[in-house]
């Protein structure tokens, strides 16, 4: 704790542009913590048909709902977890959600119905929310502006290995030893050793006088002040946009590669082609955006991610769509995505500092909840081609334009 507050030397709401630990150390950890989130949905993709045969889930589309649960969950524990970080610290909330994480997860791999493992994934989701709210609420608290941008693209280039992996071994899991299970537990022990390595190198990175009250006024008025700050209101809904046709994303690949192109056996390789791409993203983002800034470099992704779900859709009802294609261009299209994500989410706090934690939860509820409920409508419109995918791709990537284009006033690609 001592160590944390003598690294603190800013007056309240201002970032130090400093870690707290060493450097490499911090942006591992931060990434750990975040990379769970990826790990408790993307090792599920090859065990959706296993779960839905073994617990008799008639309409192929509502496997689905496995990853919706785990989102759901995580959307609404935001507003929670923001709140408690800004009055007892950022470290104690990331460790009791931490384990609580262990212990979901358990039970999901011990559940006996589907509805117990839907309320399992949804608890989940809800406890590794921390990892979403507080870690950036504690980047916050110790970079601000392009310096938290680079911290937040080198974190999410190293948390993208996950998804790249993740498919991979939840698959290993289902052929070769058999169960989904065994993704759970897992899943629980990976948790386990991140609180471990958070507990004991992390100190408490919110400093005594930044501490908030816990009460409703306080909270509500915190509410007020984001929403009274335009590009904090802005880009937490050009970032919902952008999320949901993530979310879409994840939710319908697996039926893609199975139905759409018939081939069950490149799942992991579609994955991994497509995070790739978008840690590639990431680490263009970390190295580009000392030096263009935010809002030029995520404008030119948004731009560039739009276009390209027109092309696919365009493909698409040509005919001229194959499972080469389709990576071909989603792939580019999900590293603009990562890039642009990157730098919303920045953008959209750095106006938060006296109440990161509050604002963070409120636009990761906005974000998350918004972005679940676009990717669920899409996903649930799956009708065996990539039509619907990319038709919601387009309408929110045109939405996500018109809505910075009246967040900045008309004024892209600045580079401030």
């Amino acid at each position: 704790m001592g160590r944390g507050m003598d690294a603190q030397t800013h007056q309240p709401g201002e970032a130090a542009n400093r870690s707290p630990i060493p450097m490499g150390e911090f942006v591992a950890l931060i990434a750990a913590i975040m990379a769970l989130t990826a790990l408790g949905i993307d090792s599920m993709l090859p065990a959706l048909p296993a779960i839905s045969d073994e617990r008799g889930v008639v309409n192929p589309n509502h496997r689905q709902y496995v990853i919706t649960a785990f989102m759901l969950g995580f959307a609404v524990a935001q507003l929670f977890h923001g709140p408690l970080a800004d009055r007892f610290g950022r470290k104690p909330v990331i460790m009791g959600a931490l384990a609580f994480y262990v212990v979901t997860n358990a039970v999901a791999a011990f559940s006996g119905s589907f509805e117990l493992l839907l309320l399992a994934r949804a608890a989940s989701g809800a406890a590794v929310a921390a990892g979403r709210v507080v870690t950036v609420a504690l980047v916050r608290d110790c970079f601000q502006g392009r310096a938290m941008a680079r911290v937040m693209s080198l974190a999410f280039m190293t948390f993208m290995i996950v998804p790249v992996l993740a498919p991979a071994w939840g698959q290993l899991m289902v052929i070769i030893f058999g169960s989904w299970r065994l993704i759970f537990g897992g899943i629980a022990i990976i948790a386990a050793l991140v609180l471990i390595w958070f507990t004991a190198r992390m100190p408490e990175t919110l400093p005594r006088d930044a501490v908030q009250p816990l009460d409703l006024r306080a909270i509500w008025r915190g509410y007020g002040k984001m929403f009274r700050d335009r590009w904090a209101v802005g880009y937490t809904f050009a970032t919902t946009a952008i999320s949901g046709c993530f979310f879409s994303f994840i939710g319908s690949i697996q039926q893609i590669v199975y139905d759409v192109f018939k081939r069950p056996e490149l799942l992991t390789l579609v994955f991994a082609s497509v995070a790739g791409l978008m840690a590639l993203g990431s680490f263009l983002n970390s190295r580009l955006v000392m030096r263009f800034g935010m809002r030029f470099l995520s404008h030119f992704a948004l731009v560039m991610t739009t276009a390209l779900a027109v092309t696919h859709l365009i493909v698409i009802l040509l005919g001229g769509e194959n499972l080469w294609v389709f990576i071909a261009l989603q792939a580019p299209m999900m590293a603009a995505m990562g890039l642009a994500n990157s730098n919303f989410s920045a953008m959209a706090m750095e106006n938060m500092g006296e109440i990161a934690g509050t604002a963070s939860s409120l636009q990761g509820f906005i974000a998350t909840m918004g972005a679940a409920v676009l990717g669920a409508v899409i996903g649930q419109s799956f009708d065996g081609t990539t039509v619907p995918l990319y038709l919601g791709f387009t309408v929110l990537g045109l939405t996500a334009l018109v809505i910075v284009f009246v967040t900045e006033r008309g004024k892209l690609f600045r580079r401030n």
